[in-house]
């Protein structure tokens, strides 16, 4: 209660940050659409207004899914415009909170064009928060040494997919001098829920979002996301207070 009474009034002061959630892992096919759309669910849930950047040009899953719901962005973080771009973008509502969809090619421009963001956000008025999402293998870890490198103001949380297995299983994770060094900023590392398939299958073939599934899916898949939002909400709840 001290610590959210405190929150309030450095809010009331007028120095509250609206953050940039940039959902990461630059690699394909460790659940960063999912982990974007689950952001941007709790955020909406909670809210607050929300603007999405999607940068996966190619497979657009997020932008299809909420162009109808919020302000979405295409951009391609893979050429310096696409960064000047995004800035823009947080920069011409800074009373909303913004939700970055990386894609997996994004890692060489990160180590690029990364500075140009991290030296904007005292400018912006804003904090940046990643989402890094990762599998079992070994690139996971070492594309997020090269991305807080890159990106050294950045509020890394680890997301570790259960689809790939239960937490004991991330054992090199859980070893590496990746998760001291995460842990000593102040990150966390959390266990993202596994959702069923036929129901994660019904967002990702119609591109739909969360909010709207809740609402439309038969039963059975309608409970299935309901439990899924309901872990979701205690596992990403202290990353995204």
């Amino acid at each position: 209660m001290e610590a959210a009474r405190e929150l309030t009034t450095v809010c009331e002061a007028g120095e509250c940050r609206k953050r940039i959630y940039w959902v990461g892992g630059s690699k394909g096919g460790v659940g960063k659409t999912m982990v974007a759309m689950a952001t941007i669910d709790m955020l909406r849930e909670r809210g607050e207004e929300v603007v999405v950047v999607e940068c996966d040009t190619s497979n657009p899953d997020v932008f299809k899914a909420y162009g109808e719901l919020v302000e979405c962005e295409l951009t391609d973080l893979e050429k310096g415009d696409g960064w000047v771009r995004l800035i823009n973008v947080c920069d011409a509502d800074r009373q909303r909170t913004v939700v970055v969809n990386t894609a997996a090619r994004n890692s060489r421009a990160v180590n690029q064009f990364g500075s140009t963001l991290d030296a904007s956000l005292d400018e912006l008025g804003r904090e940046l928060v990643c989402l890094w999402v990762i599998n079992r293998q070994r690139d996971s870890l070492e594309l997020l040494n090269e991305f807080m490198a890159a990106m050294p103001r950045a509020q890394v949380h680890v997301v570790r997919n259960a689809y790939f297995g239960e937490e004991r299983q991330f054992e090199l994770y859980g070893n590496s001098k990746v998760k001291t060094v995460v842990e000593s900023r102040g990150g966390r590392s959390v266990t993202f829920p596994g959702l069923a398939d036929r129901v994660a299958d019904d967002l990702y073939t119609q591109r739909m979002a969360i909010a709207v599934a809740a609402k439309s899916l038969p039963l059975g898949n309608r409970a299935e996301l309901g439990r899924w939002r309901g872990e979701v909400r205690r596992v990403l709840g202290g990353v995204l207070a």
